[in-house]
């Protein structure tokens, strides 16, 4: 069995806010931000793929979708996904309006030592280490006893009841694309295991902001990586490219489609599929005039299952 580990998933570092950075009007970027070692964009965009979820659930579609659905994550191992039913104009709503809050109002609900829950910064882990270009807040959305409500903010208003509906939505969608993958690797039900446990698993949720930069050519927005989880569900509130994905050695930004929420195959599911689907790795890049807004949605199977290729995808 392939274990999977990260470096310090426990806490972060206090660091300055990079809204506040950018808030400077400043015409170069401070030397904590600037990256050597990024690659520039390929030119343009190539059409990732597009699944709809009411297709999927349509008998008379159903298995043209599935194909579909299968062949991307083999070849891209993402993609956007339409139709899914979730609402998400009222989270959008709130995310802006959080982050326009004013700095002392957000650090409220900042990170503790110790934790990496709460408004600050990822995975910062010493004092000489390059910094991404955002702010970030991250919290535990599902199970229910996994939050800690110190951490979520009271304001907007309705911000805690927006994102308890979101999450709900999302396990809903992430329960589903997992059993179509299933059905699509042919796994019996002894693997049930697969699917089933994201309907009690563990779901995590990261709001991001990207604050325009004056330099965005020397940032990163997020560092080049592949996810942990089983699947990720991301969603862009403010249709600002920004995304991109590693495909064939060349970065491909992924095109906001409004209402559209990117599906993101994860290393448990590249673990349990025996690799037949990619976990990408994908990155986050800046715009220099542009702020950029995205919901980050982690979704990982309870705890009891077993991380490991599927029995059915090992026999020979």
């Amino acid at each position: 069995m392939v274990v999977v580990e990260a470096k310090n998933l426990h806490y972060s570092l206090p660091v300055p806010s990079v809204q506040e950075v950018a808030a400077q009007q400043l015409e170069t970027v401070p030397p904590r931000y600037i990256r050597d070692d990024t690659t520039s964009s390929a030119d343009g965009f190539l059409l990732v793929p597009l699944i709809d979820m009411s297709k999927l659930v349509n008998s008379d579609s159903q298995a043209l979708e599935l194909q579909k659905l299968h062949a991307s994550c083999k070849d891209w191992g993402l993609f956007q996904l339409i139709n899914h039913g979730v609402s998400c104009e009222s989270l959008k709503k709130q995310v802006q309006e959080f982050f326009q809050l004013p700095l002392m109002e957000k650090k409220r609900w900042a990170q503790k030592g110790g934790s990496l829950e709460g408004y600050g910064q990822a995975f910062v882990t010493s004092e000489e280490q390059k910094l991404d270009w955002n702010d970030m807040i991250f919290l535990k959305a599902l199970p229910v006893q996994n939050r800690k409500l110190e951490f979520w903010p009271d304001n907007p208003p309705n911000f805690r009841e927006t994102l308890q509906n979101y999450s709900e939505d999302i396990r809903r969608i992430a329960v589903s694309i997992t059993k179509f993958m299933a059905v699509m690797l042919e796994l019996a039900d002894e693997d049930r295991g697969f699917y089933q446990g994201y309907q009690e698993g563990n779901f995590d949720v990261r709001l991001n902001c990207y604050p325009p930069c004056p330099q965005p050519e020397k940032v990163i927005g997020m560092m080049p990586h592949a996810d942990m989880s089983g699947i990720t569900l991301l969603l862009d509130c403010n249709d600002v490219p920004g995304l991109q994905v590693l495909k064939d050695g060349q970065w491909i930004y992924v095109k906001p489609i409004d209402g559209a929420i990117v599906v993101n195959v994860g290393q448990i599911i590249q673990i349990m599929s025996n690799e037949i689907y990619k976990a990408p790795e994908h990155r986050a890049v800046v715009n220099k005039s542009k702020e950029r807004l995205f919901v980050v949605t982690f979704c990982y199977p309870y705890s009891s299952v077993t991380v490991g290729p599927a029995k059915q995808l090992t026999q020979t």
